[in-house]
């Protein structure tokens, strides 16, 4: 049996989105919304997401590649203030292996017509099997989804 072990991170990113916060906000808070940006890489396919959106509420989006690898993100809302904050914490695992325990703040603050977002990770990598950087990139990927979507959306 391997050590186990632990490498504790935490970043901090923030962006400006050309929409108003409660627009940007309303992106986290539906399964339908949240989905037209919280998704894999090319070559993922969603397999189950739901949203319980609200403080107790639990939130997953698993998912597939084409070669049968699997990813998890299951959540649970802590604290929610409407147009303003997001608290909550996720557990994510790639192949059944839990890769990952996080706190995450997400922050919606106003800046002429749109909005700054600021989003606040704490993480806990586990064993070895992901690492702070790799992490960061793909919020970062997630993001720039976001914006893609919200300026679909128009």
């Amino acid at each position: 049996m391997s050590q186990a072990s632990v490498t504790h991170a935490s970043f901090t990113i923030e962006r400006v989105y050309p929409a108003a916060p409660a627009r940007v906000f309303a992106a986290w808070a539906s399964a339908e919304a949240k989905s037209r940006w919280f998704v894999g890489p090319e070559g993922w396919t969603q397999v189950r997401r739901e949203l319980d959106f609200r403080v107790g509420g639990h939130e997953c989006a698993h998912g597939r590649f084409g070669n049968g690898e699997t990813t998890a993100f299951d959540s649970t809302y802590h604290d929610i203030v409407q147009d303003q904050r997001i608290v909550y914490t996720y557990d994510m695992r790639h192949k059944g292996v839990h890769l990952s325990v996080s706190l995450a703040t997400v922050e919606f603050k106003p800046e002429g017509t749109g909005t700054r977002l600021i989003i606040t990770e704490q993480g806990a990598f586990l064993d070895g099997n992901d690492d702070p950087a790799g992490r960061e990139m793909g919020t970062r990927i997630l993001l720039d989804q976001l914006d893609a979507a919200l300026r679909k959306q128009g």
